[in-house]
């Protein structure tokens, strides 16, 4: 192209001296996205063998082929992780990112197991699930909630950037937004999913179904920073079931065990077990399921 770009590139180089904050021009070696997007696409290879690959994987080849996966990802994500220790540590050892690596590949048959129960529930609560296999495949709840596990545990190493990015990889693949922060039990299924979004400190037990839509947020960002650390996002308790469009906040908010929310509630408090929500003539309704009327007895599916 015959065209001079030395105003452009004064323009360009300008904006970087005025724009502080958005450049990392003679700083820290920051990880990679793109190195990531292929440990995470290689994750989901380990926890699903054979279902994220081109070919078929024979039994003979199995531990050949795992044990590949694992040097691979160890050795990819350990320069990623010394990249992230080193932010706050410049002088950090490479054995230590090592170290955390190596644990963190060893909870692998761990998260396997807790997977295993969230293809479990999505069969066992979708009518229109054929297959485990057709969860694996195309149900983008799992893959989000697979790399949510995998992130949450290097989290708790309280590693950097990393597990964010991951389940941001996740999320632009899904469109299902949650922290690896969050404490999540086993039996875990979002059905359709578009839209969920659950927070840093968010906790939920076991059994848990939502739909597309539910926010699971703080009550208030207004404090910024300084809310770091704090409680902000709710707790669910064992075998919930939130509908679609939901939005439950606040830190000290507790959704009692078997409860019921409805579509499109917009829930700012506690509610105890076995509550059904609703909105009934715009105002919000909230009863025990066991005394509900005989005119709600039907369950709700979509």
């Amino acid at each position: 192209m015959d065209k001079d770009f030395g105003p452009i590139t004064d323009a360009i180089l300008a904006s970087y001296t005025n724009g502080g904050g958005m450049n990392n021009i003679d700083g820290s070696n920051l990880p990679s996205k793109r190195t990531l997007a292929t440990i995470c696409e290689d994750l989901l290879q380990l926890l699903f063998p054979g279902f994220h690959d081109s070919e078929p994987i024979h039994s003979r080849d199995l531990r050949r082929v795992t044990a590949h996966r694992l040097f691979s990802i160890a050795d990819r994500l350990g320069v990623e992780v010394c990249k992230s220790l080193r932010l706050g540590e410049p002088d950090c050892p490479p054995a230590r990112a090592e170290e955390i690596v190596h644990q963190f590949l060893s909870t692998i048959p761990h998260v396997r197991g807790q997977l295993a129960t969230d293809v479990a529930a999505a069969f066992d609560g979708d009518p229109a699930a054929g297959s485990s296999a057709e969860i694996i495949l195309s149900y983008p709840y799992l893959e989000a909630i697979a790399i949510q596990r995998c992130a949450h545990l290097l989290y708790c190493h309280q590693l950097p950037l990393i597990p964010r990015m991951m389940t941001e990889w996740a999320h632009s693949r899904t469109g299902i937004d949650i922290h690896p922060g969050a404490h999540i039990a086993s039996h875990f299924f979002i059905d359709h999913g578009t839209g969920v979004v659950i927070g840093e400190t968010a906790v939920i037990g076991s059994h848990v179904k939502m739909y597309q839509g539910v926010s699971l947020v703080a009550r208030s960002l207004a404090g910024g920073q300084q809310l770091k650390g704090i409680k902000r996002h709710p707790t669910v308790e064992d075998h919930v079931t939130i509908y679609a469009g939901t939005t439950i906040i606040g830190g000290d908010t507790v959704i009692g065990a078997g409860s019921t929310i409805g579509a499109n509630v917009f829930l700012t408090h506690s509610v105890p077990p076995r509550s059904l929500v609703v909105y009934e003539e715009n105002s919000l309704r909230i009863v025990d399921k066991d005394r509900r009327p005989e005119e709600w007895v039907a369950d709700w599916v979509i």
